[in-house]
């Protein structure tokens, strides 16, 4: 039995590289969430891990507020809308894989890279890159959660 669960966790990756941490909780006010970049051959990608980046983000006790449906906006244009609605900090990134692979299985394949920016400085202040793939019989937006509730964690 311990062989079958060790194959098993063995077929589910999530790779994740993450710089600093995440902003507090208690001393932040808000976060605005943009739409991430989508760099895929898939429609609105990038609104679609925004999407469940805003849940986690709500979960975690963080107030955000959702600019999601505003389109590709350049960084001063986001710097800006941040200001004007209160948020100490924005997050936006890209999605550079969102599929499911070819083959036999067709195994969900996502990757992403994200970053909160400090609205006062407009600096950097955390980034991750993540990617994950998980077994055939798994969907996309699965496999993306658990990957981004992994990312989330790493403060």
């Amino acid at each position: 039995m311990a062989i079958l669960a060790l194959f098993l966790g063995a077929c589910s990756t999530i790779e994740v590289t993450t710089g600093s941490s995440l902003p507090d909780t208690n001393s932040t006010k808000s976060i605005t969430v943009f739409s991430l970049d989508n760099y895929t051959d898939t429609p609105q990608a990038g609104k679609r891990v925004s999407n469940l980046i805003e849940g986690i983000l709500h979960a975690k006790g963080y107030t955000v507020i959702q600019s999601i449906d505003l389109g590709e906006k350049t960084l001063k244009e986001q710097v800006q809308i941040a200001k004007n609605n209160g948020s100490d900090y924005f997050l936006n990134g890209g999605v550079t894989e969102w599929r499911y692979k070819t083959g036999i299985d067709g195994e969900p394949a996502v990757s992403i890279q994200c970053k909160m920016i400090k609205v006062s400085s407009s600096e950097v202040a955390w980034s991750a890159t993540a990617s994950s793939n998980d077994w055939g019989n798994s969907s996309l937006g699965t496999t993306a959660q658990q990957m981004l509730e992994n990312v989330f964690e790493l403060d």
